[in-house]
């Protein structure tokens, strides 16, 4: 397959901004493609050479060795490319412009008259993974000979959108939940189809791969999928409650409740003698914890499962629980066995979602749990989450405080009917979050998508100091806009959020933002952020959840702040637009009810 088929559907998506015409478009693109390719043309369409949990390494070809390839394919000056670059702003778009240049040159000349070999899929694929995969001595200008060989051999528009992957910015708008609508259509016989390929890639989160099994041996296929050691599976996400009465009714009237621990979600996988451990976003944190793995080598019986738990940093001395900040010192400690013995952990296993060849997935929560408990040996590292099964709200409630009072940041409220299974990549009223900041007015915090910026002024001027952020609507696979913040930074943050938002910066906004603001920069919707506010309010300048209380108005969270970067969560982990509803609607009733309250004394 020619890689300038895929170049040209990348051209006409980047002018779309219906999703529905997005859609259409990708599976028109997708049912065009060979079947031996299709797994790498879907990576490539999510601007990536395979999926972040292998662990492989990037690129590694920055701004400046762009632009030497550019000049090098080409036969421009590098300060030439450099020129344009900052007059147009996008090095996909230099690249384009100076292979026309070239391309009509040759014509003049007389040159390349016999038409040079067309660029394969294939060939791009294998470039790019060996660009990737080239480390040690002289691999820089390795990297930098491949890629413009690759410049040298493509049209202006491959050559356009070549660049643009390697910057990591395609730009084309796509997201995983619209390329798994196309494959639908293209190989599901239609979007009745749509649950099975979605249920399939939150067994196995490899789009690629589900992908490939779809085109190849047909939906069938998919249906019988089970997860598979080694490949995570979409982690299951809950509800948010602040009222235990409330919360006992929607898990039917009785639940298994486990804290919640302030540390970090984990996924663990063990296939034969390899151990993988998989972050809450699916990335490969193995090398952080190799003393997470003698815990699991040591502890837990078994050659193949999934279990799922939570790494919390202890004190070295005393044992008790430290917050999550801790367990941060690990990522950016060199030495690992030294951030082991000023870091230890523990860890808080709370569920099982395969084991010897069984999809656990499809039973009950507490089918899940006494399986789980009969795999841990005792010791002191692996524990299961400290839990109760209550159907009493006085008793949740002691729970609850005894929870905080340990450390932990609340407790998790999980159904334990027969219906109770593991929804993989699914949120929903089978767990709900009770934590200890939902018992005051929004002293709360959310997690938002930063999906533009605005220049400050004053002392700030000149520099993206506030940020438009966003809420998630799973049902429309939206970013919908839910507040302007600018405080909480401090003056590092600061400097460091100029080249963080100008590396995603967007001529447009992004087709899965809904947002009546219009801030001076759009960006992709990659980084997410956790914020506090005072409370959540009406807005006619906010999309979010918008007409849904008042016609005309959103919702929006009235004195926002800046707490930290929340990397632990993609953009589709972040708040829904459910959650922000809520919140506002309890909010609202408490209000009520204190001002009943008020009024009767």
């Amino acid at each position: 397959m020619e890689f300038k088929v895929i170049a040209e559907y990348f051209d006409k998506l980047e002018k779309i901004s219906s999703r529905l015409q997005l859609t259409a478009l990708l599976a028109d693109l997708l049912s065009k493609t060979d079947k031996s390719v299709i797994d790498k043309v879907v990576y490539i369409i999510q601007g990536k050479l395979w999926p972040d949990f292998l662990g492989y390494p990037e690129l590694g070809i920055g701004e400046k060795f762009l632009i030497k390839a550019i000049s090098i394919a080409t036969n421009t000056e590098e300060k030439e490319v450099e020129s344009a670059f900052k007059i147009i702003g996008d090095l996909g778009e230099v690249a384009r412009r100076l292979k026309s240049k070239q391309q009509s040159s040759s014509i003049l000349g007389f040159l390349g008259s016999s038409k040079a070999e067309s660029l394969k899929v294939d060939e791009v694929y294998s470039t790019l993974s060996k660009i990737a995969l080239t480390i040690g001595e002289g691999s820089r200008d390795l990297k930098i000979r491949l890629l413009a060989g690759l410049l040298r051999k493509a049209d202006p528009l491959e050559a356009k959108f070549l660049v643009r992957f390697v910057e990591g910015r395609l730009r084309v708008g796509i997201g995983d939940a619209t390329v798994l609508d196309a494959l639908a259509l293209s190989f599901g016989g239609g979007q009745a189809s749509s649950e099975i390929i979605e249920r399939a890639y939150n067994l196995r989160a490899d789009l690629g791969n589900i992908a490939k099994i779809l085109a190849e041996r047909g939906i069938e296929e998919l249906k019988t999928l089970k997860p598979e050691p080694g490949i995570p599976i979409r982690p299951m996400l809950a509800e948010r409650l602040s009222d235990p009465e409330e919360i006992l009714k929607k898990v039917g009237g009785k639940a298994l409740v486990d804290y919640k621990y302030d540390g970090e979600r984990a996924q663990i996988h063990k296939k034969g003698d390899k151990i993988y451990i998989f972050s809450r976003r699916l990335e490969n944190i193995t090398s952080q914890y190799p003393d997470v793995i003698d815990y699991i080598n040591s502890y837990i019986e078994g050659n193949d499962f999934i279990i799922e738990g939570e790494i919390v940093a202890v004190d070295p001395d005393s044992g008790e629980m430290r917050p999550f900040q801790e367990l941060m010192h690990r990522k950016r400690k060199s030495d690992i066995h030294e951030a082991i013995k000023e870091y230890p952990v523990n860890v808080f296993l709370f569920d099982l979602m395969y084991y010897d060849n069984t999809d656990y997935t499809v039973k009950p929560l507490e089918i899940r749990r006494k399986m789980l408990e009969s795999i841990v040996k005792p010791n002191d590292k692996i524990k299961i989450a400290h839990h109760i099964i209550t159907d009493n709200v006085d008793t949740l409630m002691t729970f609850f405080y005894q929870a905080i009072s340990e450390g932990a940041e609340g407790v998790m409220v999980k159904s334990i009917n027969k219906d109770s299974i593991y929804q993989a990549g699914a949120r929903g009223w089978l767990w709900i979050k009770f934590k200890r900041d939902y018992q005051s007015e929004m002293a709360d915090t959310v997690d938002l998508v930063v999906v533009g910026a605005f220049y400050g002024k004053g002392k700030r001027g000149g520099k993206l100091s506030s940020l438009l952020m966003a809420a998630y609507n799973p049902a429309t696979d939206t970013f919908e806009s839910v507040c302007k913040v600018a405080s909480g930074f401090s003056d590092e943050q600061l400097d460091e959020l100029q080249k963080k938002l100008l590396e995603i910066k967007r001529e447009t906004k992004h087709p899965r933002v809904n947002s009546k603001m219009i801030p001076d920069i759009w960006v992709e919707p990659v980084y997410v952020a956790e914020i506090m506010g005072a409370e959540i309010t009406l807005s006619p300048l906010h999309t979010c959840c918008q007409d849904m209380i008042v016609r005309g108005a959103g919702l929006s969270v009235r004195f926002p702040r800046f707490i930290r970067w929340r990397d632990d969560k993609s953009p589709e982990d972040a708040t829904t637009t459910n959650e922000i509803l809520e919140m506002y609607n309890k909010q609202i009733k408490k209000k009520t009810d204190t001002s009943s309250s008020t009024e009767n004394i």
